[in-house]
């Protein structure tokens, strides 16, 4: 797993999320996040934290592969399908490669509930560019 301290994959509002990451290579990522402390108003965990949890798995995933080819990875394009609702407890996000290539990657990030149940998809497209 790549260095939780290194600047690159560090982030504040992963950590005020509670997102903790216990798996990082380019092709697979997994983690965890509470619901308490993200709701919305209406109770469940707000969808845009289910986008913060893909987001950051993606992207950090993204990096890893970036950093072989001397680049760095940015996003530039976000999808999330929200299909079910979680109100406590804790969530499993599992991130997979879809492609890993020269300039661009996509990743796929599953959300699961403590029943296994799905919970939302995040799709996320990477840029690798040039670091400045």
């Amino acid at each position: 797993m790549t260095d939780p301290s290194d600047p690159l994959f560090g982030g504040e509002l992963a950590e005020r999320l509670g997102i903790h990451i216990s798996d990082l290579t380019a092709e697979r990522a997994v983690a965890t996040m509470p619901a308490a402390g993200n709701h919305q108003p209406a109770g469940v965990v707000n969808g845009g934290a289910w986008c913060v949890l893909g987001e950051t798995l993606g992207s950090r995933a993204a990096n890893v592969h970036a950093r072989t080819l001397g680049r760095v990875a940015v996003g530039i394009e976000l999808k999330a399908s929200h299909v079910r609702s979680v109100r406590e407890g804790t969530v499993t996000a599992v991130c997979e490669a879809v492609h890993l290539g020269r300039t661009l990657t996509r990743h796929r990030t599953e959300i699961r509930d403590e029943q296994g149940r799905l919970v939302s998809v995040i799709d996320i497209t990477n840029a690798l560019i040039e670091p400045r």
